[in-house]
Order: structure tokens, then C-alpha cells, then sequence
């Protein structure tokens, strides 16, 4: 990852200025290549930049070749992603760039989709383009290559009228089909469950450290009735078995509390040990001024290790505090941080904390690769001629996240 002071590591990272600078860099284009060849995301799982590099290929005028050229490279993204990793980021600019009216990228991704290695990824991204034009025939390589299974991924999810023509002309298509609603008519609720007996919070400890057939739903209810022994089992549970199931219940169960378990928080925070993430979620939904210095303290600590992910408790917490002495370290976070996700938190933050400082993040923020960042932005940027250009086009683009276009609509008219 570049220098978040270079224009290659801005765009990296998906922040707004980048995008606001690159029409103004010559040799901008190129760093937007490297980015989609090199997916620069800190958790691929959840980030998004596919839109983000798409609009700025619309804005500098990219072709899409050098897309293409990556994704048949022999020592491109699958050299380095032979699991298929590495070419998510490519076709899903491809993707939005069909959204964004590039019609010439639908015939790289019907390409990729026909002879790449990775064509089910492919295939994929062209069912959700919702065009069924775009994917006339492709259906008969889908039921040629596609395994029972592989079809019920493919149909998963919301009607779809690709599927629909699909399923129309090969039977094994409209099988999985009707597998799908098969079993969402399974799942619907088919009554009010039975009264269950009730047990004191000891029985359900007993039951929750016994591992038996019932320990998770009893886990839950200690969680919502507030149980304090719920807080002396996940003191036991979570040092062993903080990344096993068992560990996720107890912390989901944990997120029932309130106040009433800021003591025990804040020595788990003290403590450093297994239990001190779930003592900061805690303290970052609940806790109070005094623990404004122990929050910066985590997230100072955090930013100082590039720990991104462990930044976003405490950034939480400082925001809902309104702690102002926090703002040098959420400016800090919003430019180094190569978690895109950790942004639409300092957002918040700032705009509680520093509303007059937050006018410049949020401006910038309306040109941000997610979609969280553009949203608070519409709802809070100084608007400005330039300002409200950009909110036009968030309301106009139909490649824009709904929420975003209504959020940025509805400023235009207030």
C-alpha cells in the first residue's frame, strides 16, 4: 500500500479527494489500472471500490482493454489468486461500468464468462446486471458446466429476470428454481412455538456449560434477561474458545447488555485479556465520560499498529461521547486507514464531535468508494454549487446504492 500522501495511496484506499484530484494527475489512469489489477482492499470480504474505480474510468476516460488484458494475463489476477480472489475487483468495474451505460465492458465480461478460468464469477456479475440482452445464450454454457449445486447458488436470491428467461428455455434452470422457493416456503413460520418451561438463571448456566442440546438458547436468554452470570460464563468460555462457536453466542449473547455491565467492562479492558474486544463493544455502546481517556488510550494503541479492524470500538464510542479530544486521532484514522469501512464510523464521529471540522470530510465524503461515507455525506455536507452537482449525479445514477440516491435527493429538495 502506498503513502496515504500520494495520490496512488488515496485512490487505494477510496478516498474521496483522490477521486475529486485524479481528472487534475496526469498519469492518474494508470494508478486507477494498478488498483483494479492489484486489489488494494484490507478485507476483501466487505469493502466496496468496484463503483469508486468504475466512475473514475468514466471521469478520466479510461478505456476498458487494460482491464481486459489483466483478467487473460497469464501472470495477472490469478496468478496471484489461483482460488479466483483476484479477479472479483475486475469484474465487478466491469459490472458497474455497464451500469454506468460502458456497454463495451458487458462483451469483456461475456468474454471472461465463455473462456476465462474463473467463468462462474463471470457469470455471476452478468445475471446481476439484470439485462437479459446481455446474456442471450450464455444459459446454455451455464447447464453444460453448472452442477446441480452451482445452479441453486446461481438462482439464489431475489426473482431475477435473467434466471426468468433462463428458466424459460432449460429445464435444469427452472428446476433450481423451483428448489429455491421450495425452500423459502419451508422456512416461513408455520405456528407460535410451544410455551417453553421456564428456569432459573442457574439451571440455565448448568445447561449453558453443559454443552447440551439447548446450552445455546439458553446462552441467549441469560443474554436477554441480563443475566449476571452470563458475564462470570464468558470469563470462562471466551479465553478457550473465543474464536469457536461457542465463543460467538457468548459474545452475541453479551450484546444484550447495557450499562449494568460497565464495571465488569472496564476491568476486561484493563485486563488486555480474551475478554477485553468484548469489554470495549461494551464501553463503546454504553460506557460514559470516564471512559473517554481508556477509549483513546485503545484507540491511539490501535492506529499506532494498523489494527483497523480494533479501531472501530473506540471510534464508536468517542463519536457517541462527543469527545472532542479524540478529533486529531479520527482525522488521523480517516486518512491513513487502509479499512475503507472504518471511515463511515469516523464520520459520525467527527460530525457529533467537530461539526464545523466535519464539513471538509463530509464534502469529500460525497466522492467516497462507500456507499456509508456517501450517504452520511448527503445528509450533512455544506452545500455548496459544487456540492450540489455531485448530489444531482448521486441522485441520477441508477448505478448508485438506493439508500444514497434517496438520502441525496431528499437534501436537494430541503
Amino acid at each position: 500500500m502506498e503513502s496515504a500522501g500520494t495520490l496512488h495511496g488515496q485512490l487505494q484506499r477510496g478516498l474521496g479527494r483522490a477521486a475529486r484530484r485524479a481528472a487534475d494527475r496526469r498519469g492518474a489512469g494508470e494508478y486507477v489500472y494498478d488498483c483494479i489489477r492489484r486489489d488494494p482492499r484490507w478485507d476483501r470480504r466487505v469493502e466496496s471500490r468496484g463503483l469508486y474505480y468504475a466512475r473514475l474510468m468514466i471521469d478520466l476516460e479510461l478505456p476498458t482493454g487494460p482491464v481486459a488484458e489483466a483478467l487473460f494475463d497469464p501472470s495477472g489476477p490469478d496468478a496471484a489468486d489461483p482460488d479466483g480472489a483476484g479477479v472479483e475487483l475486475p469484474l465487478t468495474v466491469l459490472g458497474d461500468l455497464v451500469r454506468l451505460s460502458r456497454h463495451e465492458a458487458a462483451g469483456v465480461l461475456r468474454r471472461y464468462a465463455e473462456e476465462g478460468p474463473h467463468w462462474f464469477d463471470a457469470v455471476i456479475e452478468m445475471v446481476e446486471l439484470r439485462d437479459p440482452s446481455l446474456a442471450i445464450g450464455l444459459d446454455r454454457l451455464v447447464t453444460a458446466r453448472c452442477d446441480d449445486a452451482e445452479l441453486d447458488d446461481l438462482v439464489a436470491g431475489p426473482s431475477n429476470p435473467v434466471i426468468d428467461v433462463w428458466a424459460d428455455r432449460q429445464p435444469r434452470v427452472a428446476a433450481a428454481v423451483d428448489r429455491r422457493r421450495s425452500v423459502v416456503r419451508r422456512r416461513r413460520p408455520s405456528g407460535v412455538p410451544a410455551d417453553r418451561p421456564v428456569r432459573s438463571e442457574d439451571e440455565l448456566l448448568a445447561l449453558a456449560r453443559s454443552g447440551a442440546d439447548g446450552a445455546v438458547a439458553a446462552i441467549f436468554e441469560l443474554g436477554r434477561r441480563r443475566a449476571p452470570g452470563l458475564l462470570d460464563l464468558a470469563e470462562e468460555v471466551l479465553p478457550q474458545r473465543r474464536d469457536s462457536r461457542w465463543g460467538g453466542v457468548v459474545r452475541r449473547a453479551l450484546g444484550e447488555y447495557g450499562p449494568e455491565a460497565l464495571p465488569r467492562a472496564r476491568a476486561w479492558v484493563m485486563a488486555r485479556g480474551a475478554c477485553a474486544d468484548m469489554g470495549l463493544r461494551l464501553l463503546a455502546r454504553h460506557g460514559t465520560r470516564q471512559d473517554i481517556p481508556l477509549l483513546m488510550r485503545e484507540l491511539e494503541d490501535a492506529l499506532g499498529r494498523r489494527e483497523w479492524g480494533e479501531a472501530a470500538g473506540p471510534i464508536e464510542g468517542l463519536g457517541r461521547l462527543r469527545a472532542g479530544e479524540a478529533v486529531p486521532l479520527l482525522k488521523n484514522a480517516w486518512t491513513e486507514s487502509t479499512y475503507a469501512l472504518l471511515r463511515p464510523r469516523v464520520l459520525t464521529a467527527l460530525t457529533r464531535t467537530a461539526p464545523h471540522t466535519a464539513e471538509s470530510f463530509t464534502f469529500e465524503g460525497l466522492w467516497d468508494c462507500e456507499e456509508g461515507v456517501r450517504e452520511i455525506a448527503a445528509q450533512t455536507a455544506p452545500l455548496t454549487p459544487e456540492s450540489r452537482v455531485r448530489l444531482q449525479r448521486l441522485h441520477h445514477d441508477t448505478a448508485e446504492e438506493p439508500g444514497v440516491r434517496a438520502t441525496a435527493a431528499a437534501r436537494l429538495v430541503g
